[in-house]
């Protein structure tokens, strides 16, 4: 009797708990296989991906739901009902050929099928889950070994942030646009920033709005897409959805509560606010909060003809600025105030059923203000008439930033791709100086002046060529293309006050032998000209360069097996300026495992000297230690460098290697890559010579290929997805190793420490920090989130401006070295976000960005910013607190 019910009870065993086998395919609307789904059973860790040809197998209970996810098309869910079919379409995503990576010119690539590390990160999904405002910021927390800095006391840098990919330069890392390069800043960096002496890409110039996803290829480029490529690419994918609305409103400020140990009457605590309002040193009301910010930003985009799109996107931000604990030479420490409009467009336009054109472009107009360092009584420098109490100089830019792309691809009846297009952009810089004076005018000096600019001008004009042949072996793909670029590089005078010097009749002087300079009566010194805070720009500095540059590339992908992929490129480069370059890449991938992938690369790379870092020139105020030091940055076309035995700029040169694996679990993803960087004649800003020589000048300093440089490092990204009750928690770690060390300094004859000494270095391999951590929880159900993030940024080491100091005063260079080193430990950064879905067009957002107000460790008054901290990949702002309304229709 109880065996016949034992098998009575088996056989009411509910279908529900056998598994069974479940295959299928995955395309996309148009029918094509797409590679790389992920697959898994919902509410459990079981699951997989397709393989090259869009097919899956998976073993599931007869009545599961399976998810099906992919980059760039919406998630869906599909119930098995005790099928061992199950086909799916992807509903609403884009085209293949709008899917393909950086990195990889086919189109059968995803982020962890490629043979070098590719991250895809979607912007908007990020954007709502933190109260970040600049792509800068939103990058530094969501790539491993991005990094950027707010500057101050930098000039031009505290307007435009430099950033950097695996610890080299700014202007090491190619950025793209819907896959079409972008043209950098004229912005060169010149105090103790980070990247000194590099250009870079603004990336804040792009709303971060307008931005479907950003790819980052973290490897060497060079023979794909061509100089600046040596640590990577950036492609920032533009919006292209239609009949959508996406908007919000942002608000947030900091906290003044800096943490430290500061004397009274320390500047910028409470009772000695330096006033914002007013110029010269006015002292204003003690304040909780600063750097309120507001920003608007809308997205809209409309079908036109059949597929194709029309989408655009308007951003406004209006920052105010933020002041922190300083020195009294340094009254104005904090970050810039800025307020701009961006715009950004993106359309397509099909011709037939192959063709279409397309267009994107933008606008972004940024008026900016920041301190500069503080002129006290007794000073020559200052006008007692005009500012009886010191004053402190303001800098302030208008900052425009163009750009249009447009062109035509088609593909033909034999299946090549042909695209052919037209990329121009334009940065302009301009100098407006407030607050101010010249003092060899005395009390006929006006207080504001135009000091002139620079700007930088790109034009690039591309034909490519692709095609994948399914047929062959198990997949290759063929690409090859030509490039003609032309760069043009000015800077402009300014205003006759903001750079001459005048004489005791109010002439500017042309002969200083008969001519004298005022004399200051405080101090019995000579007055100086030009606009104090930032001397303009003069007739003697102006530059209209330009160049051109030819280059020929190809690449191609081999799929031996389902197993094996070898891809390989090559590319030619011809520059009208200093000649020619050959670059080759071979790159690697073996399938271990349906779930494991083995990947490795290895190439050279090359960079071009900017046209900025060649003609740049300056003469400039700058502050050691509290005290003004008039120097000079000679162009490196001069005889005066010359003079000075600095060589004419070659390029840089680099070898990459890199060796990882990425695995995919259902929901578990990870990827694991190893990384050398071998970087020879890296052109570098050099320390100040002695130029007694030169009229009114007590210090120069030039670009070289100053030093050779050596990384290693290892990038980790993870991450996973649980169902805990009715909600998600997908958790992720970001995590980065980077160790730089420089192999070689290229003085010659000159000495190593005024050429490129410790100093010089520290500011270098600060550029390159030991490591950064990132932890990500996000919780998410129905109608709430929540995401929490840890970051921790590793110790940094500065050497201050008592290295300038004589090397006697300390016994030897060793002590020098250990009493001028600013250490920085390592500290954790709490970030907090919370989602309320209010319905289901409305959702408020609210959280801190640093909860916690974890700030640098505070230093002495020889820092290079003149602040108790200076510019480490921190920050120095403190607590940020704030609500976001995102608004979608």
């Amino acid at each position: 009797m109880n065996k016949i019910l034992l098998f009575i009870a088996l056989l009411m065993v509910p279908i529900t708990m056998m598994t069974q086998e479940v295959k299928g395919i995955v395309t996309d609307n148009a029918g094509t296989p797409l590679p790389g789904v992920n697959v898994y059973e919902k509410g459990t860790e079981k699951g997989t991906s397709t393989d090259f040809d869009g097919r899956y197998t998976i073993e599931v209970a007869g009545e599961a739901t399976l998810v099906f996810s992919f980059v760039g098309f919406e998630e869906q869910e599909v119930a098995v009902n005790g099928r061992s079919q199950v086909d799916v379409t992807l509903a609403d995503g884009v085209s293949l050929g709008e899917v393909q990576l950086v990195g990889s010119r086919s189109p059968r690539r995803t982020a962890t099928d490629t043979p070098v590390a590719v991250d895809v990160i979607d912007v908007s999904e990020v954007n709502t889950q933190t109260g970040k405002i600049e792509v800068n910021e939103l990058l530094q927390y969501a790539a491993p070994s991005f990094n950027a800095n707010k500057q101050s006391g930098s000039d031009g840098a505290d307007h435009i942030d430099p950033a950097s990919l695996r610890g080299l330069g700014p202007d090491q890392t190619l950025v793209l646009v819907n896959g079409k390069r972008r043209h950098q800043s004229s912005l060169i960096n010149v105090f103790g920033t980070r990247g000194r002496g590099n250009t870079g890409t603004d990336l804040n110039a792009i709303p971060a709005a307008s931005i479907k996803r950003i790819e980052i290829l973290r490897d060497g480029a060079s023979a794909q897409y061509g100089s600046d490529a040596i640590a990577g690419v950036i492609n920032i994918v533009l919006k292209d959805a239609v009949e959508k609305f996406s908007g919000s409103v942002n608000y947030g400020f900091y906290s003044t509560n800096a943490d430290g140990d500061f004397p009274d009457g320390t500047p910028n605590t409470d009772g000695n606010r330096l006033d914002t309002d007013r110029d010269g040193n006015a002292i204003g009301d003690d304040q909780n909060f600063d750097g309120g910010s507001v920003k608007v930003a809308a997205n809209y985009g409309f079908e036109i003809a059949d597929e194709g799109y029309a989408n655009f996107t308007m951003e406004y931000l209006n920052k105010n600025k933020t002041l922190r604990p300083g020195f009294d030479f340094r009254r104005g420490f904090g970050e810039a105030s800025i307020e701009g409009v961006n715009f950004m467009g993106n359309l397509a336009i099909p011709i037939s059923e192959n063709s279409e054109f397309y267009a994107f472009g933008g606008r972004n107009y940024r008026d900016t203000d920041a301190f500069a360092f503080t002129r006290n009584n007794p000073t020559a420098r200052n006008v007692v008439d005009i500012y009886p109490n010191g004053f402190t100089p303001r800098i302030t830019s208008i900052i425009t930033d163009n750009s249009v792309a447009a062109g035509f691809r088609t593909k033909t009846e034999s299946g090549w791709n042909i695209d052919i297009s037209n990329t121009w952009g334009k940065n302009l810089f301009h100098y407006y100086i407030k607050g101010t004076l010249n003092a060899s005018l005395g009390e006929n000096s006006p207080t504001d002046f135009d000091a002139g600019g620079h700007n930088l001008s790109q034009n690039v004009i591309n034909l490519d060529f692709s095609k994948y042949y399914e047929d062959m072996l198990e997949g290759v793909n063929f690409a090859f293309g030509a490039e003609y670029r032309t760069e043009n590089f000015e800077i402009f005078a300014g205003e006759e006050g903001s750079y001459a010097t005048y004489d005791e009749d109010g002439r500017p002087i042309i002969n200083p032998d008969i001519q004298q300079q005022p004399i200051d009566p405080m101090t019995g010194d000579p007055r100086p000209g030009g606009s104090q805070g930032f001397p303009g720009y003069g007739p003697a500095n102006e530059v209209d360069r330009s160049r051109s540059n030819v280059s020929l590339y190809a690449d191609a992908e081999f799929e031996f097996t389902e197993a094996f992929l070898l891809a390989a490129a090559a590319r030619f480069e011809n520059y009208s300026d200093f000649g020619s370059t050959i670059n080759g890449k071979l790159a690697a991938r073996l399938k271990a495992t349906d779930d494991i992938n083995i990947r490795g690369s290895v190439s050279t790379g090359f960079r071009a000297p900017s046209l900025a870092q060649i003609y740049y020139n300056l003469k400039f105020t700058n502050f050691v230690g509290g005290d003004a030091l008039e120097s000079l940055l000679s162009p490196n076309n001069s005889p005066v460098t010359a003079s000075f035995g600095i060589g004419a700029l070659q390029e840089e040169t680099a070898l990459n290697a890199s060796l990882g694996f990425t695995a995919n679990f259902g929901k578990f993803t990870a990827t694991v890559d190893g990384y050398y960087i071998n970087v020879q004649d890296r052109i570098v800003l050099t320390g100040n010579f002695d130029a007694p020589q030169i009229d009114n000048v007590e210090a120069a300093q030039f670009f070289a290929n100053g030093a050779d440089t050596e990384t290693v490092g290892l990038d980790i990204v993870l991450s996973n997805e649980f169902e805990i009750g009715e909600g998600k928690l997908t958790t992720s770690f970001i995590g980065n190793f980077n160790n730089m060390e420089i192999t070689e300094v290229k003085n010659g004859n000159l000495n190593e420490q005024t050429f490129f000494g410790e100093r010089d270095k520290s500011f270098l391999l600060a550029s390159a920090p030991d490591s950064k951590l990132t932890l990500n929880l996000i919780y998410d159900i129905e109608w709430f989130d929540a995401a929490l993030g840890l970051t921790r940024f590793s110790d940094v080491t500065l050497l201050d401006f008592q290295m300038l100091e004589p090397v006697e005063d300390y016994g030897s260079l060793a002590n020098q070295v250990d009493a001028a080193s600013d250490v920085y430990d390592s500290k954790i950064v709490t970030d907090l976000n919370l989602g309320f879905k209010l319905n289901d067009v409305l959702k408020l957002n609210v959280g801190s960005n640093n909860l916690f107000n974890v700030y640098p460790d505070q230093q002495d008054d020889w820092t290079e910013a003149g602040g108790y901290w200076d510019a480490v990949q921190m920050g120095f702002g403190g607590a940020y607190y704030y609500a976001k309304l995102n608004i979608r229709l």
